[in-house]
């Protein structure tokens, strides 16, 4: 969000813009790739959905709805959400509104595939303090002064959302400094707060939001601000890559134990990932951190998604498993992005702020279908065409 790493969320590689004018330039190319929707919707019943209890309705309802301030104006889900107001918060009442007001589809891969993969974030407490000290010399920066933003959709309206991130050389936009760079050299920005341990910065950017716990016993409230422009790059990839993990084994506990075994590799692994998030101070709140709806978001019951198959604001129909092992099916409310969420069933469950909810959130790696609940009569998303994997003949 401004919680769940946005820092991933509004990346676009600086090549864009010059493949977009070379895509215009290629005319009738018989070789050009082949495309396929991104994702398709599969039309289904209700009762073809896989029950779930009333507790587990009432909740996900209840935390669809916390949106609808912000969704009130929305084209889409503005009717639905002003007639949900007199919905009672009972299981029967709100079956029968979703019957009434919305249709099911099964979100399906390009290959008609409906499962997809189900991870977990959470917002983190990490103990710092507002002044430079011996054990807490880590900053975390606030957005710098010196970068500048450009949006590309007034020119490619394909590219909405997107954003470029630099810094001026003379008359030259050149792009801004990668995390290495950034780590090494400093920035020019204000700093929130310092922390202990870099991997907890890491971790805090990778979640992008979290408390940082003071020593006379308050908590800082942070989340995202803005981001570097450079790609994402897992560091758990980089383990793996290296053959210091396999890839089955990769969570947030296993990258811990690794970094603590391995201190002097720490900057080479954070090297890796070139992507760099900048905070701002949020206000003191016990509610959950927002979205990028705006809306806070509901332990259990809100997710983030690849907005490019599931608009915000959507009510979703998740089956999927706990780290564990056991069932977990329930309707939940797609009120936040992730740039590593990415996909055409894809789904970040957020599980809620501190250690319990982050031992759930770093071991959730879990196959799961999805299916949207959908405004009778709106029309369905347009899903972006992707490459095919497979080249296109001569």
């Amino acid at each position: 969000m401004n919680s769940r790493f946005k820092a991933w969320r509004h990346n676009l590689a600086w090549t864009l813009p010059m493949v977009a004018v070379l895509a215009g330039c290629t005319g009738g190319d018989s070789s050009k790739p082949k495309t396929h929707a991104l994702a398709t919707y599969s039309s289904a019943t209700w009762e073809a959905l896989p029950a779930v209890s009333d507790n587990d309705l009432v909740a996900g309802f209840g935390s669809w709805r916390s949106a609808c301030t912000r969704l009130k104006a929305d084209p889409v889900w503005g009717g639905t959400c002003a007639a949900s107001v007199n919905v009672q918060p009972t299981a029967n009442d709100i079956r029968g509104f979703l019957k009434q007001n919305l249709d099911v589809y099964g979100l399906r891969a390009a290959n008609d595939n409906p499962n997809g993969l189900i991870t977990g974030y959470y917002e983190p407490v990490y103990p710092g303090s507002l002044t430079q000290t011996e054990e807490a010399n880590i900053p975390v920066y606030g957005v710098p002064e010196d970068m500048i933003i450009v949006s590309l959709d007034s020119i490619y309206p394909e590219l909405k959302g997107k954003r470029l991130r630099g810094r001026l050389e003379g008359r030259v936009l050149k792009p801004y400094d990668d995390a290495a760079t950034i780590e090494t050299n400093g920035v020019k920005a204000p700093v929130i707060a310092w922390l202990t341990d870099p991997m907890n910065l890491q971790f805090l950017q990778i979640q992008g939001s979290g408390r940082i716990q003071l020593d006379d016993g308050r908590q800082l409230r942070i989340g995202y601000a803005d981001q570097n422009g450079h790609p994402y790059r897992p560091i758990g990839r980089w383990l793996v890559d290296q053959g210091e993990l396999k890839k089955e084994d990769v969570t947030m506990g296993a990258i811990s134990t690794w970094a603590k075994a391995n201190p002097a590799r720490i900057p080479e692994l954070l090297g890796s990932n070139p992507s760099y998030v900048f905070f701002t101070r949020n206000p003191d709140s016990n509610e959950g951190p927002r979205g990028s709806l705006n809306v806070p978001l509901t332990a259990g019951y809100s997710a983030a998604v690849d907005r490019k198959v599931i608009p915000l604001g959507s009510l979703l129909w998740l089956s999927t498993t706990r780290p564990d092992g056991s069932a977990l099916v329930r309707p939940v409310a797609a009120q936040d992005t992730g740039g590593a969420i990415a996909g055409e069933v894809r789904a970040d469950l957020f599980w809620g702020t501190g250690e319990a909810a982050g031992q759930l959130a770093g071991d959730m790696k879990q196959q799961g279908q999805i299916w949207m609940l959908w405004p009778k009569g709106a029309a369905l998303p347009q899903v972006p065409q992707v490459a095919d994997t497979a080249k296109a003949n001569p």
